[in-house]
């Protein structure tokens, strides 16, 4: 049965740190909140051009580095002044050694939606092997 959790990112640091985030299904080191925090946060810095993309190398496989360089060049998370932010994050693990994660991430008045995979390696460490960002959404009236 898979699992889903939505926690906002300062209460996914605390909680974990006094947890070993294992639960059922798990396989190797717990993939705990922080694991798709730090993920989330490392696709941001990406996304937003505070990082290159080449520094996602070695947490990435398949397609999914060449459609995070994609997404980085046509679609990058940058507002004037305003450095984005992960504003709620949560998963789902359809199956033991993946996660299905998705993030609001908020620039100034712009949120815009980020999804990835993660999965287990034989290594036990975790990987991303797909990665999706939402486009801006004009705000809806009141009256609609």
């Amino acid at each position: 049965m898979a699992q889903s959790a939505v926690v906002p990112p300062s209460a996914a640091r605390a909680g974990s740190a006094a947890s070993n985030g294992a639960g059922p299904g798990a396989v190797g080191p717990a993939a705990d909140a922080v694991t798709t925090d730090v993920f989330a946060e490392k696709l941001l810095a990406v996304l937003s051009g505070q990082r290159p993309v080449h520094w996602m190398l070695r947490h990435t496989v398949g397609h999914a580095y060449d459609d995070l360089a994609r997404l980085a060049e046509r679609f990058p998370l940058r507002a004037c002044g305003t450095r984005p932010v992960v504003r709620d994050i949560g998963h789902c693990e359809p199956r033991p050694g993946a996660l299905e994660v998705f993030a609001r991430i908020a620039a100034g008045e712009q949120l815009r939606a980020l999804a990835f995979r993660l999965e287990q390696g034989t290594d036990l460490r975790w990987r991303c092997t797909a990665v999706e960002l939402g486009g801006p959404r004009t705000p809806r009236r009141h009256d609609d």
